[in-house]
């Protein structure tokens, strides 16, 4: 592990010979939140690049050969891998990170530099006091900690609450202190006050110390943060038209709708995301002493107990930071049950092969062994098959995943029937939440007969997806569940039989769990349930609009989806169009695609929300449908509609070129419908060579404004 502040001044792992670094981001600009949410960074040779779990951005070239950068590798590998994938990672801490780099922008390596030599020099000018004192300080080579011993640790911490200035005790005798960036000059004589027994700041203006404490093997001497792009915007001014001109490249929920289906893209309205941008919430530390959080406290306990009521269970635990993190959590609750009862042997967990990718892939974290169980169809579990799998493994069932509604986006009638056979054959029931917005008020887990289940609060409960986290994934278990709730080394929080705990941070992300707070607060019961309803409604809504157009691939009994659809692209095949021309083509109207090809190759997955209005909704399936019309004029043989669909999308850079070498217009290419004028989202780039990508994994650094 390494913190990334004090390699600006010390070699850097990777020179020393090390495989393999991680750390965390934190101090690069993201407030500590009381726990997070923050993001990590994990870095490894070339040699080992294919085996990192989580998603690297690589570069490729567009179809005018111009630079693009795409996701190279993801954790999407999971719904190919399954229980073989190198990780169950989902949710990563995207817009954590964006916000670490942006840190990295503003400052560069000079502010870098500066940054981290002002906390080396506070650090030394400190430990020469406590020498000078007679304070024993333990390390002889530091950055920014300290580590004292002392004889009267009682007297020390009173006078240091006093003060508000809270230290590291490790035992009796040895307290911690950690300088950083924030750390002033009043702060520091205040703080060698307190540790000397004094009230009064003392001047350490006699401990200016210039000598390099490091030796010069392990003082850095390459250079780092090379790229323009950290030595390009160094004023607030320049920073804030750069991060704009980034925006516009984003098809964000702030030009349109993004019904991407599994994923929720609902309102994050700015009411629920005002208090994480005051220090009040963003300066507690995540080991602060508990009575000096008082307040989140009652911020926490209260969510916990609104989801457990809204889940129909005993009792939650927001530690877990993304839903694959709760799925890991969650199983291995029902694994500790299990061992309790003396029925360790009990490892098998059987997954519908429906499941999201993440469900196999966190069985086998769990320490379990995965039986798939067919699906019908009508993309419902096939309950023979599954009678068939758990009578065979009846002595050795751990636990049922399923996800409710299914992946494919219809309520099972059978629900119940296949429970009440899990629990009939000595297993429990997980299931997975990410479709809980169609539950909410409606029904809840407890209900369907579900033991434990996981929770995406920023699915159902309005925390930002910020392009790819950051996540919250608590876990609400049923009675017989809840002492084996994860617990904490440091804070006493979880179950009286607690699990190891899940997360570095006792309760996980508290300063995103104020956004579903909030949710939760200003909708209250009635507003829940009535969100819940409008979301099933704008679904069915789309369905009614496209099914004479598109093949709805699944429905329930009564010929209705649940919160989101799926249509079939697969016909048009025939034609030569496959499902990523119509997704491409989409980006031309103005929308972000729907999910492409999930659960269902060929297939998109619709999930409008309970966020969009009619106009919105009436927008989108226009355009789906302007698009089909297209589709069956290039299946009439007019190749210039099928050349339409695979040039798409059309950027700014076509449009507006002097050459015009297609049949079409440049109005069906760019405008294909009235309203797109009135907000045109422009392409930065055309269809990337993914080829080319998957050979040229690592960007070799170019400008970054030529990725446009």
């Amino acid at each position: 592990a390494a913190d990334l502040l004090s390699l600006v001044l010390l070699t850097p792992p990777g020179e020393l010979g090390a495989d393999v670094v991680v750390g965390t981001t934190q101090r690069l600009g993201i407030p500590l939140g009381y726990g997070g949410p923050h993001a990590a960074y994990f870095a490894t040779r070339e040699a080992y690049k294919r085996h990192i779990p989580g998603r690297i951005i690589g570069v490729t070239v567009d179809m005018d050969n111009q630079p693009a950068m795409r996701m190279a590798l993801q954790t999407r590998e999971q719904h190919i891998k399954r229980d073989k994938a190198t990780s169950n990672i989902c949710t990563a801490q995207v817009l954590l990170a964006v916000m670490a780099g942006a840190y990295g922008v503003y400052h560069g390596p000079d502010g870098f530099r500066y940054i981290a030599n002002e906390i080396h020099r506070k650090a030394k000018v400190l430990d020469a006091f406590l020498r000078d004192s007679g304070i024993e300080q333990q390390n002889t080579l530091f950055f920014d900690t300290l580590k004292i011993s002392v004889d009267n640790i009682k007297a020390i911490k009173q006078q240091a609450e006093e003060q508000e200035i809270n230290l590291n005790y490790i035992d009796d005798h040895t307290i911690s202190i950690s300088i950083n960036e924030a750390t002033t000059e009043k702060d520091l004589m205040q703080l060698a006050g307190c540790l000397s027994g004094s009230r009064e700041a003392v001047d350490l203006s006699a401990y200016e110390i210039k000598e390099d404490i490091f030796p010069e093997s392990l003082s850095r001497s390459s250079s780092f943060m090379e790229h323009e792009v950290f030595n390009s915007y160094h004023s607030e001014t320049e920073l804030m038209r750069y991060l704009k001109k980034l925006e516009r490249k984003d098809l964000a929920l702030n030009h349109s709708m993004i019904a991407l289906g599994s994923c929720t893209m609902k309102l994050n309205a700015a009411t629920e995301m005002l208090p994480l941008s005051t220090p009040e919430w963003g300066n507690i530390h995540p080991f602060a002493p508990v009575e000096q959080a008082a307040g989140y406290h009652e911020v926490l306990s209260k969510l916990e107990e609104d989801l457990t009521t809204i889940t129909g269970f005993a009792a939650t635990s927001l530690q877990p930071n993304s839903g694959a993190q709760g799925e890991y959590s969650g199983l291995m609750t029902i694994r500790a049950y299990h061992e309790s009862r003396g029925e360790t042997h009990r490892n098998i967990c059987i997954i519908p092969a429906s499941a999201h990718g993440t469900n196999p892939a966190s069985a086998v974290m769990a320490g379990m062994k995965v039986v798939v169980t067919k699906t019908d169809k009508h993309g419902n579990i096939d309950v023979s098959d599954l009678e068939e799998k758990v009578v065979a493994n009846s002595t050795n069932l751990a636990a049922l995943m399923v996800t409710y509604p299914s992946t494919h986006g219809v309520f099972e009638s059978s629900i119940r029937q296949i429970t009440k056979l899990i629990h009939d054959h000595g297993g429990q029931v997980y299931m997975d939440g990410a479709n809980m917005n169609a539950q909410v008020g409606l029904t809840h887990p407890a209900t369907i007969g579900a033991d434990v289940c996981h929770l995406n609060l920023h699915k159902t409960f309005a925390i930002p997806h910020g392009g790819g986290g950051p996540g919250v994934g608590p876990i609400c278990v049923a009675s017989q569940l809840a002492p084996f709730l994860p617990g904490h080394p440091l804070v006493a929080t979880g179950g009286e039989k607690a699990i190891t705990a899940i997360s570095a941070a006792p309760w996980g992300s508290p300063l995103a769990c104020l956004i579903s707070y909030g949710y939760i607060k200003m909708l209250g019961e009635e507003g829940l349930k009535e969100a819940t309803k409008i979301a099933i409604l704008n679904a069915n809504y789309i369905k009614n609009r496209l099914e004479e157009k598109y093949s709805i691939l699944y429905t329930g009994e009564r010929g209705r989806a649940a919160h989101e659809m799926i249509i079939d692209c697969r016909p048009f095949k025939q034609h030569n169009i496959e499902v990523t021309d119509i997704a491409k083509r989409l980006m031309d109207y103005g929308f972000h695609a729907p999910t492409v090809s999930f659960p269902v190759a060929g297939t998109m997955m619709i999930e409008p929300t309970e966020s969009e209005s009619l106009a919105e909704l009436d927008r989108f399936c226009d355009a789906m449908l302007a698009i089909h019309g297209e589709i069956v004029l290039a299946a009439q043989g007019m190749e210039r509609y099928s050349h339409l669909l695979k040039n798409a999308p059309h950027t700014m850079a076509m449009v507006s070129s002097d050459e015009w070498p297609y049949e079409y217009s440049r109005q069906e290419a760019a405008f294909p419908l009235p309203y797109v004028a009135e907000n045109k989202f422009w392409p930065s780039v055309r269809r990337v060579d993914d080829a080319y990508g998957d050979r040229n994994l690592i960007c070799s650094c170019a400008p970054i404004e030529a990725y446009a």
